[in-house]
């Protein structure tokens, strides 16, 4: 594809702290692709870790790139008229990855962990995949889903990681009628109570260490409250049937193993930290429990936005919408815990191309 001469806010950071809005070029979509004017983009956990660190786990960056893969917009134009997709005009999500389609991975139907896919905002090749945080962004048509009748775009704006909330819930396997552990009440875990729920599930606990936090996972249907720092916490279960790793931390993984009954399901969602984390690997072999990974999500997507579609609840989770000219101060609340759960960035109305 070739940029234009107008220009649009755009959200690129350069290193760790080193976050700019640039008014950067807006693109010109090619044969297959579609122009979209986004509306909102959430800022997830892998945009935080950017900003801080300068990279998410083992993806480095090492050059200026855009971040946000979790948005929403409208249609503007195709690159070509004969382009399948929704109308000019319609309001989109946009599914992040673009398998390669040929790799192992992608023929024995795991998308979701192809070796060779471009998703939206990531360091995790070179050149790094641009991403969805600017007023105009150019995808393949073939990842715009047109939002449900009904369907707010701030609400839907969550579909990205309610789609990785449902696939971890689907890489646990039949939680009808089970009690399900949840460690972490962060967004994706508060994601992962509703996605619970949704799958059956009869009870969730859930821990963190911020109170406010787990008022967040009650709005969105958990049954349990439990601080993770305090041991003598009245809530904490003898034993779950399954259990979903969502902090991201050692201790969290710890805790799973420790309260998962015998042979039941682990599994780690939330990103742990490069190199080795202790966990009590022993317990896996006596009390033979299965850990499992979950990344990403495929088919999920659809699936995710027929959910926000049917439930108000999860606005609740939209604890602010922030213009994207102030940036800098979304980000600072996003890190905030205590102060918010999904903070949503605002493009507005873009300019004309």
């Amino acid at each position: 594809m070739s940029a234009g001469k107008a220009l649009a806010p755009g959200c690129v950071i350069h290193g760790p702290g080193d976050l700019r809005v640039e008014d950067v070029p807006v693109p010109r979509p090619g044969p297959g692709e579609a122009l979209v004017a986004v509306r909102y983009g959430g800022v997830c956990g892998s945009d935080l870790h950017y900003w801080r660190h300068g990279g998410v786990g083992d993806f480095r960056l090492r050059e200026p790139m855009l971040l946000g893969h979790e948005v929403v917009g409208t249609v503007v134009a195709y690159g070509s008229p004969d382009t399948p997709g929704p109308a000019a005009g319609t309001s989109v999500a946009v599914h992040p990855a673009t398998p390669c389609g040929v790799c192992p991975e992608c023929e024995d139907g795991r998308r979701n962990v192809c070796r060779d896919t471009r998703y939206l905002g990531s360091a995790a090749r070179f050149p790094h995949v641009q991403g969805g945080f600017a007023a105009r962004i150019v995808v393949p048509a073939e990842q715009l889903r047109a939002l449900p009748a009904g369907l707010d775009p701030r609400r839907g704006a969550l579909a990205e990681p309610l789609s990785v909330a449902l696939h971890a819930v689907r890489r646990a396997g039949d939680l009808a009628g089970r009690h399900v552990l949840v460690t972490g009440a962060g967004p994706i875990g508060c994601l992962v109570v509703a996605a619970a729920k949704a799958a059956g599930a009869a009870h969730v606990t859930v821990t963190d260490l911020l109170p406010a936090a787990l008022e967040y996972a009650r709005a969105v249907g958990a049954d349990t409250l439990v601080r993770a720092d305090d041991p003598g916490d009245s809530g904490w279960p003898v034993e779950v049937d399954a259990a979903i790793e969502a902090s991201g931390v050692a201790a969290g993984l710890d805790t799973c193993l420790r309260l998962v009954r015998r042979g039941g399901v682990v599994v780690q969602l939330g990103m742990l930290p490069p190199g080795q984390s202790p966990f009590a690997g022993n317990l896996l072999v006596s009390r033979e429990i299965e850990l499992r990974g979950a990344f990403r999500f495929d088919g999920e997507f659809d699936d995710a936005l027929l959910l926000l579609a049917a439930e108000p609840a999860f606005d609740a989770l939209v604890g602010a919408v922030v213009p994207v000219r102030d940036t800098a101060s979304a980000f600072e609340l996003a890190a905030d815990r205590s102060r918010s759960c999904k903070v949503l960035l605002d493009f507005g109305a873009a300019p004309a191309v």
